[in-house]
């Protein structure tokens, strides 16, 4: 997948030289897992550990550490650009 360079966020996020914001790329792990069937309930750990320019082409890779927790990667090619885990409830599940 790749963020279109006319993406409403990147015109602030830096002018003359945008990068993808890091919330932009946490919904792409969101819409990752509602692939699954799955909602986000929290995001307990993330690094950030370099920037997506805008068109370039990235995926989200999912591992799942229990039920609840997965753990994930935004990818470029080999190189990581952002690692976590992400927690996570299936679809209708109902909240206490």
């Amino acid at each position: 997948m790749k963020i279109p360079a006319t993406h409403l966020a990147l015109p602030g996020h830096f002018p003359n030289q945008p990068i993808v914001p890091g919330v932009v790329l946490l919904e792409a792990v969101v819409q990752a897992l509602a692939h699954d069937r799955c909602r986000v309930t929290g995001f307990p750990a993330i690094k950030f550990l370099a920037p997506l320019m805008p068109e370039q082409e990235f995926g989200v890779v999912l591992t799942a550490k229990r039920p609840g927790l997965s753990a994930f990667e935004i990818r470029v090619g080999l190189d990581k650009l952002v690692s976590g885990t992400v927690a996570h409830d299936p679809i209708g599940s109902e909240v206490a």
